[in-house]
């Protein structure tokens, strides 16, 4: 029964997510909140899209995400999409991205940590009696 309602938490916590993301693509164009926060939000959406998999408390999610996110950053710098011959898939080029950028992988980092903290404070609060 626990591992339910911890799915059903994280699949309202990735839809919000999700939402959130989709919105920031579509309606804001600036250079902090697309770029920054953007990112941030990724990696979350990321541990949350696990979660839903995998319910059981593991830390590793959140490294996991945030490893997946610095490597997709990493191949980015060897233009990766293109060496793959999908610089004219729009879809996969946007997805995976084109540009390396290090303050990216800042971003990725800073959302693992915020949703392994978040999980952490969740915990104790369902833990205590």
């Amino acid at each position: 029964m626990m591992k339910n309602k911890s799915r059903l938490t994280y699949i309202i916590i990735f839809i919000l997510l999700f939402a959130v993301e989709v919105a920031i693509a579509v309606l804001v164009h600036d250079d902090f909140v697309r770029p920054f926060i953007g990112y941030v939000l990724v990696v979350m959406l990321v541990c949350a899209f696990l979660r839903i998999i995998f319910p059981e408390r593991s830390k590793i999610i959140p490294v996991f995400a945030t490893l997946f996110a610095v490597i997709i950053e990493i191949l980015q710098y060897f233009d990766f999409v293109k060496l793959l011959g999908l610089e004219n898939n729009v879809i996969l080029s946007t997805a995976l991205g084109r540009t390396f950028d290090i303050k990216d992988i800042v971003c990725y980092i800073i959302g693992g940590l915020i949703f392994f903290a978040a999980e952490i404070i969740l915990r104790r609060k369902t833990d205590e009696p």
